[in-house]
């Protein structure tokens, strides 16, 4: 259904940023056929601090910090003019006058469940398995970071690794802990800044960009 599904991290969806870089989506967003979403972000963050204050069950932080993507949805989609806000995929193209749209995922993850309730799953796990269920052809992680780095250290004199196997991307921090599980196995995954919308674009029109690739599994050596 999708080109791509495009997670905008929190990290970003939270900064003056946003402003200016969601306008930039949105007009790629006009001309291609792209799904967003957005991660939790300092909505999450104080999910986590309560947990860490006061202890939550495992199953009330999962739905808190899945309602703090909810609320950064709506924040995104606030800076992209144009693109509709959507909760399901009961909708055909033509009922809006975009190709692309925000998904709002609380509800759709309330019927499926599809991860397990734990803070090994964030919302990258998430944006992966929703890849899977919607179709995407590719899915893009969109950062504050360019890519993985090959240390593993963040550091702009450190080198952005140009595409890692999913076994080796296991023991870096540049995702969570549980997203190779929730990758479908050929998704042709990205991970690039989000400050440098022309990434995006190059990957969108010519399947290259500057950033780190996960390699599909049937490629790996």
């Amino acid at each position: 259904m999708f080109e791509a599904l495009i997670k905008v991290g929190g990290s970003i969806c939270n900064t003056q940023s946003l402003k200016a870089l969601a306008p930039q989506w949105a007009a790629l967003a006009s001309r291609r056929s792209l799904l967003f979403v957005a991660g939790g972000g300092l909505f999450a963050d104080q999910v986590r601090a309560l947990d860490e204050h006061i202890g939550l069950s495992d199953r009330a932080a999962h739905w808190m910090a899945i309602a703090a993507m909810e609320q950064n949805g709506y924040l995104l989609g606030d800076y992209m003019p144009g693109i509709p806000l959507i909760s399901d995929f009961g909708f055909r193209i033509s009922d809006f006058n975009s190709p692309s749209a925000v998904l709002l995922p609380y509800s759709l993850l309330r019927q499926a469940d599809p991860l397990p309730h734990s803070w090994d799953a964030t919302s990258d796990s998430l944006a992966a398995w929703l890849a899977g269920y919607s179709g995407a052809r590719r899915l893009v992680l969109l950062k504050d970071v360019p890519g993985v780095y090959a240390d593993g250290e963040p550091s702009a004199n450190r080198e952005v690794l140009a595409e890692i196997s999913r076994s080796e991307l296991a023991g870096y921090e540049a995702v969570d802990p549980y997203f190779v599980k929730a990758l479908p196995p050929q998704m042709e995954t990205w991970i690039l800044s989000g400050d440098h919308p022309e990434r995006l674009a190059r990957l969108l029109e010519t399947g290259e960009t500057e950033g780190t690739r996960i390699m599909p599994e049937q490629q790996e050596s």
